[in-house]
This record gives structure tokens, sequence and C-alpha cells, in this order.
């Protein structure tokens, strides 16, 4: 059976002024966009499952507090709020498996006292 040949296309880069003629990878093309992180996302740091999920939606929480418990490597990893503020979604529950990187929690900054 006769394999498929990738075409191969050539691309141009400028950089500071000069034209360079390359060809791209696959794996180039299809990267991850990079993007800044979002203060407003608590997102899992390592792959794990969640063990507990300590707040609800609409919920308080001041800075420091454990939201979450996830287990990573056999270790019990505490997720802390950053900042005060109010959770505004939950993207998981207890027992689910989330890749590194996933977002867990929505939360919108408090600004004032919490009680």
């Amino acid at each position: 059976m006769a394999e498929k040949k990738e075409e191969i296309q050539k691309e141009y880069l400028i950089v500071q002024g000069a034209k360079y003629e390359t060809t791209l990878t696959n794996k180039f093309r299809n990267r991850k966009v990079w993007q800044p992180h979002n203060p407003n996302l608590i997102s899992s740091f390592i792959p794990g499952t969640v063990i507990d999920v300590m707040v609800k939606t609409g919920q308080k929480v001041k800075a420091g507090e454990t939201i979450m418990v996830l287990e990573a490597m056999k270790m019990h990893n505490n997720v802390l709020m950053p900042m005060d503020g109010e959770i505004v979604k939950i993207h998981v529950k207890a027992d689910d498996i989330v890749p590194k990187n996933q977002v867990m929690i929505e939360i919108k900054p408090f600004h004032g006292k919490i009680k």
C-alpha cells in the first residue's frame, strides 16, 4: 500500500526585516497558543484527583482559606484562595480526575472586607 506523502509547503518568516524561507512542522502548526495567566481562574497545577471541594457557588472566601483538596502523587494538596473573593462557578466535584491546567473554580475578586 502506498503511503501518503505530506505536501511540503514553504513558508516565510520575517525577522527584523530579513526574510527567511522555512518549512514548519506539524507540531509547530498545531501547538497550543500561549495565553496570559487569568487570576480569576483556579486551575490544577498537577494532574490528580479531587478529594474534597469545601466551597459553594456564591460563597465569599478570604485569601488563604482552603477551598479544595487535590490528591496528586499520593499527597493531599490544599488549594488555597489566592485573594478575597466570591466563588462564581465550580467545574469539578469530589472524585473527579483532572489533568494539568484544567480550570477547576472560577472566582470574582472582592473589593472590601469579608466578614
